[in-house]
């Protein structure tokens, strides 16, 4: 059977379905780049937003235009809320919950089968699959009751996998050459807490740390109220990278409160504050929606400043979305689009040049970057694409491609237009 498989939204959709490219591979199938080689098409969906709810309609039947033979399996969190609205599409065969979405290459294949139960060396027809960077679930589900959020509806109640099933998927991982682990969850601060480990994510990083030789370790997204001041002492091991994402939402109490988020401008300046005594200028990210319900010109004002003062290295910026199932849909005093739009582009304002003014605060310093991707060619050689450690994007040429490379370069200078730092090489004596 040939497979085409594509996904939308958050790193966790990202983990789930290269996960599913390692399972077909083993149990026999062929994973092919285009739909229309593909005699079997899987869609992992998103339904964060409205838009991201109408892409993923729209996904789908570009798959069945692009493949009208090919049987196309959806899953993900829009059909998981809206599952008439995807069985009417045509060409879908079956819809797969997100509860069962981890048998789903099971189901198909009808050949139970987890990828790292096998020998490293079948493992090396996988490495292709995916990317540079291995992304790990190790939490699903989330136990929070954010009023804009649709997730918990889409994935139920938070669970974790065991650490030694972290650990086994990591090792497989390592073996087939990743260089990066980035764990996932929908709700990552919380693993282990179904287990009554309320300091599991602690616990589960630093298993990984001791009892495996990844280069490197990152974490996805992190609610604010799952971190503390031990936390921070795991950055002692060079190997996680300083990079936190850290969703705000807003910067003022008041919206802080309709949204249900268990912080406020006190709490969350405080964390920001222990993250930076912990590292030298770690990369803090977060996420900023404009215009929730309610939200006033003098609330917005208030968000803004605050976001302005935390000097973010960038932001996902999210006009707010009625989502079917959520108490913020049934709030009153609904912005405007327009009005959304524009606190939105003002937004898009401050995390470009937050960005830029973070990535150029480390020109002339030389840091590690694990290249990714090759953007393009000159006469000079290749165009590397990679990050650093602390997420900052570079671009160097070099005469060959150094994908999946994990290998220092010097920062020189930000290209506007390209959104990333320009560097010089610094590693050619490191290189077979």
């Amino acid at each position: 059977m040939k497979v085409h498989l594509r996904t939308l939204g958050c790193r966790l959709n990202q983990s789930e379905i290269e996960t599913m490219g390692r399972q077909f591979v083993i149990a026999g199938h062929e994973v092919v780049e285009s739909p229309e080689q593909a005699d079997r098409i899987i869609v992992n969906t998103c339904a964060v937003t409205q838009d991201a709810a109408h892409t993923s309609r729209k996904l789908v039947r570009q798959m069945h235009h692009a493949s009208p033979q090919a049987a196309i399996t959806v899953t993900g969190c829009y059909s998981q809320i809206a599952p008439d609205a995807i069985t009417v599409l045509p060409g879908v065969e079956s819809v797969v919950s997100n509860q069962d979405k981890d048998g789903l290459v099971a189901h198909l294949t009808d050949k139970p089968v987890e990828f790292f139960d096998r020998e490293p060396v079948e493992r090396d027809a996988l490495h292709w699959i995916g990317r540079t960077r291995a992304f790990v679930k190790a939490q699903d589900g989330c136990d929070n009751a954010c009023t804009f959020c649709v997730t918990t509806v889409a994935r139920g109640e938070g669970r974790s996998r065991t650490i030694n099933h972290v650990l086994c998927e990591i090792r497989s991982l390592l073996a087939m050459g990743y260089k990066e682990i980035v764990l996932t969850g929908v709700h990552l601060g919380s693993y282990g807490h179904d287990f009554g480990d309320k300091q599991g994510l602690f616990h589960l990083v630093k298993a990984i740390l001791d009892q495996t030789d990844a280069p490197r370790v990152r974490l996805s997204s992190l609610e604010p109220w799952d971190l503390d001041r031990d936390f921070f002492t795991l950055w002692q091991d060079c190997r996680l990278c300083p990079h936190l994402h850290l969703p705000l939402q807003s910067g003022c109490d008041s919206t802080l409160r309709r949204m249900a988020r268990r912080t406020n401008q006190r709490q969350f300046r405080e964390l920001v504050r222990l993250a930076r005594e912990a590292s030298e200028n770690p990369c803090i990210t977060t996420d900023i929606i404009a215009g929730f319900p309610g939200e006033s010109d003098a609330e917005f004002e208030e968000s803004i400043a605050f976001v302005k003062s935390l000097d973010f290295a960038g932001m996902h910026v999210f006009r707010y979305s009625r989502r079917p199932g959520t108490a913020a849909a049934r709030m009153r005093g609904h912005v405007d689009e327009a009005v959304k739009k524009a606190r939105s582009a003002r937004y898009l304002a401050l995390a470009q040049a937050r960005e830029a003014a973070y990535a150029r605060d480390f020109a002339g310093q030389t840091l590690e970057v694990l290249w990714e991707h090759i953007s393009g060619a000159t006469e000079a050689g290749f165009i590397n694409v990679g990050y650093t450690g602390n997420y900052i994007r570079v671009a160097c040429i070099h005469p060959r491609p150094l994908t999946n490379e994990l290998l220092p370069v010097r920062l020189d200078n930000w290209n506007t237009d390209k959104q990333y730092m320009l560097g010089t090489p610094a590693f050619d004596d490191q290189l077979n």
